[in-house]
């Protein structure tokens, strides 16, 4: 049987003075095989070497380096990136023909079940947006960065498939194309007929596969979307689907940030539609995974030298830790507390795995619960902006599945797969969820898992999974009457359980407090940002030389409390546990606002974080004593919130209900001047006093009270 006798059809155009095509793929695997064994670095065969470690450790790959490449033979890079689907499979039998020899000493010795090696392609190449792939990118190697959302089980992908014929059992072996390329069978018996018989009356269609003679690899589908920092406003993230196999597979999980060197192809899916039979769909057939081996560290970030130097010396300075709060939402006025909580939450603490496998979490958690219009969402959003990696979304348009993971289905295997959602994509990173309190509570404690264990567990569909989501939780929330009630306690205006309340490290309650002098700076500052007269504060860090230093500090520092800081913060809990105790019992109520041992833990992580600020190994007294400031301003604030002033507020505004009720007869009605002179001026009662006890009787009494023109008028039911 000829070459040309097999179930495909071949061309071959040779003119006058070109080389047949089979010289010239030997003269490309030639090249490719001097490559793997002449380059060097110094005196090091770097690729020889590599695979003869490879080879004993039972590995059949090599990874290649594009920029080597372009070093020792600039057109043999060319030719590798233009046309890859023809030029890979040479380059892949140069490193078996050398495999084999590395491996055996002769060529008798060689098995005739030898893996194929797999090229694994490494570039520094400029990256290309999934949205900008286009025709002109087909068949051409691309580098391009995102998030993996989905992975698919390991499935079998033939590479060759031999062929029985059911009537006259003539065997063929027929070669099957990498990806998403399928196989087609002849559909006419292909033997050759024997001499001096009749042709042979094979029905249509007789190939079936025999599967024990087939040759198969591993492949695993991924998808692969954009990093949300990269989509434009108003657009939907734009997703790919990739094909990887081999020692390709299993690399990466949901919400791991990757960049992908692979080839753009086209497959031609199953459509039901006949008319759009010409219609294919692109997909990525991989050819290298380029991610950290823990990207949480570091965002993927490489420094220089000089970067280095310059955030050693930022982190000497002394002033640091108040120019880095500053420098956080800088059009925002005031705030300072909560400006150096987020300055510890993009920071973190240092997490740590103890003997026995237990994980505790080094991220911090912080809710902002207030007013409106006192710039939570703006704070929100600026940590969007200066963390390395960070997601924002809103607790009104989120799903417990779209906040952690959700099961699918493919429509053409018909298996269920996962996809992450905002948490597992968020990992490593920060997540922003604003209107928290206006999340249904199922979602809500869908969540409890993901703050405080990091992990996200699944059980759906068959599937049983662990998903990582080693994120920080930065959210925002307004109080249940809309605004801060005075009258009521921190736990009648919060409206969330005990159960997600601990799991904040730091909960900030932020009032819209009625200051004369504060609103005159406030306004001031309003006034002079939008006439353009703000100029940078001094010692102000630009937003994306903060995001370099955060990711800096991640990568380079993990500190640890010192013994001293141990035991002062050890003491410490002890005493804010019997000071809330005996708050308790005087009460006789427990607190909304838990204090347990994760509060200690949450201390801890904020120590840690302000010693990372200075990239300081060790987490001295110094940074407890802020650590513990900053949680009595937030935690310890919140928990005790106006208890004494809700106390002498009622007591007036009781008295103040008893005298209108006996000096404002039925059928009456006074000037509400007239009631603020005598009550505020002449009695001393507080205007908020006065107010309330109004709003009260206007509302609650069977006798009721109006107000009409700034009169009160008192009337019959």
């Amino acid at each position: 049987m000829s070459a040309f006798d097999v179930a495909e059809v071949f061309s071959a155009r040779v003119l006058p003075g070109e080389d047949t095509p089979n010289t010239s793929f030997s003269k490309i695997i030639k090249a490719f095989r001097s490559f793997i064994l002449e380059f060097r670095l110094d005196t090091q065969f770097i690729y020889r070497d590599q695979l003869r470690e490879n080879l004993l450790r039972k590995e059949y790959s090599l990874v290649v380096d594009s920029d080597d490449l372009i070093q020792f033979n600039e057109e043999l890079q060319k030719k590798l990136y233009d046309s890859p689907a023809e030029n890979i499979p040479l380059f892949e039998q140069a490193i078996n023909e050398i495999a084999k020899k590395i491996a055996y000493l002769s060529s008798d010795e060689v098995p005739t079940d030898f893996p194929n090696c797999q090229l694994i392609l490494k570039s520094n190449d400029s990256l290309i947006s999934i949205r900008d792939l286009d025709a002109f990118h087909i068949s051409k190697v691309v580098r391009i960065a995102g998030i993996i959302i989905s992975a698919s089980v390991l499935t079998s992908k033939p590479t060759s498939v031999q062929v029985v014929c059911r009537s006259c059992k003539h065997t063929m072996k027929i070669a099957v194309n990498s990806g998403f390329g399928s196989v087609t069978l002849p559909n006419r018996c292909l033997a050759p007929p024997n001499p001096g018989s009749e042709p042979n009356q094979c029905p249509l269609d007789p190939y079936v596969i025999v599967h024990d003679k087939s040759k198969f690899i591993d492949q695993q589908i991924l998808k692969l979307q954009e990093a949300p920092d990269m989509v434009p406003v108003g657009e939907m993230p734009r997703h790919i689907l990739l094909s990887a196999d081999r020692y390709l597979t299993n690399k990466v999980v949901p919400g791991t940030r990757c960049t992908i060197v692979g080839i753009y192809s086209i497959y031609q899916s199953k459509v039901k539609n006949v008319q759009a039979v010409a219609i294919r769909n692109p997909y990525l057939r991989v050819l290298g995974i380029q991610t950290d081996v823990d990207h949480t560290a570091s965002g993927n970030a490489i420094f220089t030298e000089e970067e280095e130097e310059e955030f050693i010396k930022l982190s000497r300075k002394p002033n640091l830790y108040e120019s880095f709060a500053k420098s956080i939402a800088p059009s925002i006025y005031g705030n300072d507390d909560i400006k150096k909580a987020i300055a510890c939450l993009l920071l973190s603490g240092s997490k740590k795995i103890l003997p026995d496998g237990m994980r505790l979490r080094g991220d911090i958690n912080v809710l902002l619960l207030g007013d409106p219009g006192t710039a939570k969402s703006q704070l929100l959003k600026f940590a969007e902006k200066v963390s390395p990696i960070a997601i924002y979304t809103s607790g009104k348009g989120s799903s417990a599945a779209g906040l952690t993971a959700s099961v699918q289905k493919d429509s053409s295997t018909r298996e269920f797969y996962l996809e992450g959602g905002a948490m597992v994509l968020a990992d490593g990173g920060v997540i922003c969820i604003d209107e928290f309190d206006k999340m249904r509570d199922e979602d809500r404690v869908a969540i409890h898992e993901a703050m405080e264990q990091q992990t996200i567990s699944i059980a759906k569909a068959g599937i049983t999974t662990v998903l990582n989501s080693r994120t920080s939780v930065l959210a925002a929330a307004n109080p249940i009457f809309g605004t801060y009630d005075e009258m009521k306690s921190a736990g009648e205006n919060i409206d969330f359980q005990t159960t997600i309340l601990s799991r904040f490290d730091m909960i900030f309650i932020v009032k819209d407090e009625h200051n004369e002098q504060r609103d005159i700076s406030i306004a001031n500052h309003v006034m002079n940002i939008h006439l353009d007269k703000v100029h940078q504060v001094e010692g102000e860090i630009p937003i994306n030389k903060m995001k370099r230093y955060i990711s800096y500090c991640k990568a380079k520092c993990a500190p640890r409390l010192s013994e001293e800081a141990a035991e002062k913060l050890a003491s410490y809990f002890v005493e804010i546990r019997s000071e809330l105790s005996k708050r308790e019992r005087m009460k006789s109520e427990r607190s909304s606002i838990p204090i347990t041992v994760r509060q200690l833990e949450a201390i801890i992580r904020i120590s840690e974080a302000l010693a990372k600020l200075h990239l300081s190994p060790v987490a001295t007294e110094e940074h407890v004593d802020e650590a513990i400031r900053l949680f009595r301003a937030s935690t310890m604030d919140a928990a005790s919130q106006g208890s004494e002033t809700r106390a002498e507020l009622a007591s007036e505004v009781s008295k103040i209900e008893d005298q209108l009720r006996r000096r404002l007869p039925i059928g009456w009605s006074t000037s509400y001047k007239t009631i603020k002179k005598e009550f505020v001026n002449n009695k001393g009662f507080s205007q908020e006093a006065l107010d309330r006890a109004l709003y009260i009787l206007e509302k609650h009494e069977t006798i009721q009270f109006r107000f009409q023109r700034a009169n009160v008028f008192r009337c019959g039911a």
